[in-house]
C-alpha cells in the first residue's frame, strides 16, 4: 500500500484534531495521503454539499489501480446520493486493482455496488475513528494493533484469517459445521434501510451468503426490530450463517428489567431455522478491534461450540 486517497461521503467530521492526526499517523507510515482536503469540508451536518460528495465518489472511476480509498468517517449522507453514483465505471476501476475500504454509514455504497456490479469492497477502519481516536483528555490513541495487522493482510495480501475462541450459545442444532458462502453485510440500521430498494442485494446473491451484522447506540430492543425485520423479509433465512459483531455504546434502563442484548439475540434464535446458527464475538464494529472483511467475496467459515474461524482470498 503506497497511497490512501481520501474521501468524505457521509457527516462533516466532529472535529479537525481526528482526521489530522490520522493523516499524521499514516504519512509516518510512509503513506502517501491524497485529497487531504476532504476532512475539513462541512454543509450542515454533511462533509460537503451533495454535489461534492457526488463528485467525489464519481471520481474514483478515475483513480490508479495504486490506490487504495479509505472513507473519513461514516454518520450519514450516502443515501441521498445513490441515484447517481457511477456504479460500472467504479466496478471497472475495481476489477482493475482499485481498493475501497470503509464501514458504519458506507454500508449503503457497499451493499449498492455488490447489488449492481458484483464488486467487492472491504469493510474496515476509516480514518477518524481508527487512525486519529482521542481520548477524553484530547490525546491520540495510536491505532489498534490487531486492526492494523488485519487491514495490512487484507490490503497488500488480499486475504482474510482469523480465529474466533468466544464461546457460543446460539449456534442452533449445527454444534459443529463449516460452509463457504459470500460474506455481505455491515451496519444494521443501514441495511434494514435498504430492504425494498435497488441498492440491496438480491435474493438470489445472498443465498447461502454469511451475513456479518454490527451497530452502535442502538438499545438491544431496536437491534431485536431491525433483525426481525430482516427475519420477516426474507433476509435471514436466505443465510448460511449469521455473524454478530459489536454493538456497541448503548444504554439499559430500569424498565428493561432483565432484558438485555442476549435476550434480542435468544428472540431471533427462536424464530429462526436451527439449521441457521448465529456466531457471536466477530471482532468488527465501531470498535478498537477491528478486522477488514471483503464484501462479496467467498468466505470460508467453519465453528463449533469453541469458537469460529473465517478465511478468504480474493
Amino acid at each position: 500500500m503506497k497511497t490512501i486517497h481520501l474521501i468524505a461521503p457521509s457527516g462533516a467530521s466532529l472535529d479537525i484534531k481526528s482526521p489530522l492526526a490520522g493523516i499524521e499517523w499514516l504519512s509516518a507510515k510512509g503513506i502517501q495521503i491524497e485529497n487531504a482536503a476532504c476532512v475539513k469540508r462541512v454543509s450542515e451536518r454533511f462533509s460537503g454539499n451533495d454535489a461534492e460528495r457526488l463528485t467525489e465518489l464519481n471520481q474514483l472511476a478515475q483513480l490508479s489501480s495504486q490506490n487504495l480509498v479509505m472513507a473519513m468517517r461514516g454518520g450519514y449522507g450516502i443515501h441521498r446520493l445513490l441515484p447517481n453514483i457511477e456504479w460500472s465505471a467504479i466496478a471497472k476501476a475495481i476489477q482493475n486493482g482499485l481498493q475501497i475500504c470503509g464501514h458504519s454509514d458506507f454500508t449503503a455504497f457497499e451493499l449498492a455496488l455488490l447489488a449492481k456490479t458484483g464488486a467487492v469492497t472491504l469493510s474496515g477502519p476509516m480514518l477518524n475513528y481508527d487512525f486519529g481516536q482521542a481520548n477524553d483528555d484530547g490525546q491520540v490513541i495510536p491505532p489498534n494493533e490487531f486492526m492494523w495487522k488485519h487491514f495490512l493482510n487484507a490490503v497488500d495480501q488480499r486475504r482474510l484469517d482469523c480465529e474466533i475462541l468466544v464461546p457460543q450459545a446460539y449456534l442452533g442444532s449445527q454444534t459443529a459445521n463449516s460452509t463457504t458462502g459470500m460474506l455481505w453485510g455491515g451496519n444494521l440500521t443501514v441495511i434494514t434501510s435498504l430492504i425494498g430498494t435497488p441498492y440491496m442485494p438480491s435474493a438470489n446473491q445472498i443465498q447461502g451468503g454469511v451475513l456479518f451484522l454490527e451497530d452502535v447506540n442502538e438499545h438491544p430492543y431496536r437491534i431485536e426490530r431491525m433483525l426481525m425485520q430482516l427475519l420477516d423479509a426474507g433476509v435471514l433465512i436466505n443465510q448460511a450463517a449469521i455473524l454478530l459483531g459489536g454493538f456497541s455504546a448503548y444504554r439499559l434502563h430500569d424498565h428493561d428489567r432483565g432484558y438485555s442484548l442476549e435476550s434480542a439475540i435468544g428472540a431471533i434464535r427462536n424464530r429462526l431455522p436451527n439449521t441457521i446458527p448465529i456466531l457471536t464475538g466477530l471482532p468488527f464494529g465501531h470498535q478498537a478491534d477491528k478486522l477488514t472483511l471483503p464484501v462479496g467475496a467467498k468466505v470460508d467459515l467453519a465453528y463449533s461450540a469453541n469458537g469460529f474461524t473465517l478465511n478468504a482470498q480474493w
